[in-house]
């Protein structure tokens, strides 16, 4: 195993010195070989916004980070609400809500953790994220498993268990494929082959730079592999929520810290999300239409109801218009609140 795996760390990092993706936060192999470092501050924070996420959704708004907010040190001070507003889009907010927890306990400490097992004592920091900070900003020996490396590993070596059962395998057959030499240049070099050339659906065999190893290949069953179990069918939710414009601004409540896009403002609502209650006193409610999203766990279709008027009722508070943006809701309270904001017209 130890000879194979030389021969596949050895072939793919003389592919990923010619082929590297250019990342924001990223430096290449020409860069490291040159002296540079990364810095652990843009590591973390892109593999905290990669979580669940694509690359392509997330360079943006890793620009717009490191550009308000340009060390650890900047955004420990931020407050709450600013980065909650930067981040909507992002979906997840746990994630962001755990940055600001860890980014003020590395600020209090005076620098990141310099390895692995540190590293998973921060907030939101699991085992796949923690192997890829140690591995990428200290060159840590640590074994870096998203979902390209789990396809690689499943038609390098011909797992034909489903997933997520193969997991425990595929991540022990990645962990033997793991060099000492390079392990940050290598986990990148192999999270880089699963996302450009060995992907989901018509891999790209042909460039590949470890064809030769590749049992699936062989075997001519690559495009089937990894299996998957057949997946649950995701239950929808319905809902309403109450959009009311008063004179001094819209009614909004702060969702609590805990569960479902917390701490972020959102529209009252009637308890599709667990919590919730009636609506907000007010003259004339219309029916603005329909919004849907998609959550991990299950689909949403919110009717949106819209009244201007005065805020009678104790539920809510009335924020002013000139300390409220739409940019500060999640993705849907945003499109509910311009749903709302469209039926009701220019105040």
């Amino acid at each position: 195993m130890r000879d194979a795996g030389e021969t596949f760390s050895q072939a793919l990092l003389a592919w990923y010195d010619r082929h590297a993706r250019v990342m924001p936060w990223r430096v290449g192999p020409a860069e490291r070989a040159a002296g540079a470092r990364p810095d652990p501050y843009r590591v973390w924070l892109s593999e905290v916004m990669l979580q669940q996420t694509t690359v392509a959704a997330v360079r943006d708004y890793f620009h717009r980070f490191t550009a308000r907010w340009p060390d650890v040190a900047a955004l420990a001070a931020a407050r709450d609400e600013e980065v909650m507003a930067e981040w909507a889009g992002l979906g997840y907010y746990a994630r962001a809500r755990n940055l600001l927890k860890s980014a003020r306990a590395v600020a209090g400490a005076g620098g990141f953790p310099g390895t692995r097992a540190g590293l998973l004592g921060l907030p939101g920091i699991g085992p796949y994220t923690a192997s890829a900070i140690a591995a990428i900003a200290w060159d840590e020996r640590a074994t870096v498993v998203d979902g390209n490396v789990e396809r690689v590993m499943a038609r390098l070596f011909r797992v034909e268990t489903p997933l997520p059962a193969a997991k425990p395998e595929l991540v022990a057959l990645a962990e033997s494929l793991t060099p000492a030499e390079r392990p940050g240049d290598y986990a990148q070099a192999v999270m880089d082959l699963g996302a450009t050339i060995c992907t989901p659906r018509s891999p790209a065999c042909g460039i590949c730079p470890v064809i030769a190893l590749c049992r699936a290949r062989a075997a001519g069953v690559q495009a089937d592999l990894p299996r998957k179990a057949p997946k649950a069918e995701r239950p929808q939710r319905r809902g309403t929520v109450w959009a009311l414009r008063t004179p001094a601004g819209w009614v909004l409540e702060r969702r609590p810290e805990r569960g479902l896009l917390g701490g972020m403002w959102g529209l009252p609502g009637d308890g599709w999300d667990g919590a919730g209650g009636p609506a907000p006193a007010a003259a004339d409610w219309q029916d603005a239409g329909e919004v849907r999203h998609v959550f991990t766990h299950f689909s949403l279709v919110l009717r949106v109801m819209a009244a201007a008027g005065d805020h009678v009722a104790l539920r809510g508070a009335a924020v002013p218009f000139a300390d409220f943006g739409r940019r500060d809701l999640p993705t849907v309270m945003r499109k509910a609140f311009d749903l709302a904001a469209a039926a009701l017209g220019p105040r």
